[in-house]
């Protein structure tokens, strides 16, 4: 799907307040309320909003630690990739994982209460991935910025 100016106006203006309501939101990308739900339909239906979600406070849920874990693969072959990336997706205490270029095969973002706990998580999760040769765990001081996705507004410019 090809964006034009609406589409990206309608998607900073979900980006700031994604609760916004459809009149608020017609308003203010110059459409009405019916061409506005239109339009947020497409771009929901196409792919290019992916879903909702609350950003919750890791600090409200206890989640004091931050892990940065690099995960190197004993072998790079589809079929260990795609064993590794399945039991990734069970765990629940990876909020992140890329499939890496460089030194590590994988980066995955871990939430914990304390180092008690990410040792748990280390032990029964991290350490039993399929086809793991090497982790090795970085510690977030702390955050500096957390985006889903660049400002939509920097896609209709030349920078």
């Amino acid at each position: 799907m090809t964006l034009d100016k609406i589409d990206l106006l309608i998607l900073r203006q979900l980006q700031h307040n994604a609760r916004i309501a459809n009149v608020e939101l017609a308003a203010k990308v110059g459409l009405s309320p019916s061409a506005c739900s239109r339009r947020l339909d497409q771009l929901e239906k196409s792919g290019v909003i992916e879903g909702y979600q609350a950003i919750i406070s890791n600090r409200a849920l206890g989640q004091s630690i931050t892990a940065l874990v690099d995960i190197t693969l004993k072998s790079q072959s589809e079929d260990s990739l795609q064993k590794f990336e399945r039991a990734v997706k069970l765990c629940p205490h990876i909020v992140a994982c890329f499939l890496m270029s460089g030194e590590s095969d994988y980066m995955i973002r871990v939430n914990a209460r304390d180092m008690e706990h990410f040792e748990w998580i280390y032990k029964n999760w991290l350490s039993t991935l399929p086809g793991v040769s090497r982790i090795q765990s970085s510690f977030a001081m702390r955050m500096i910025v957390n985006r889903a996705n660049i400002d939509v507004a920097l896609m209709d410019s030349r920078l």
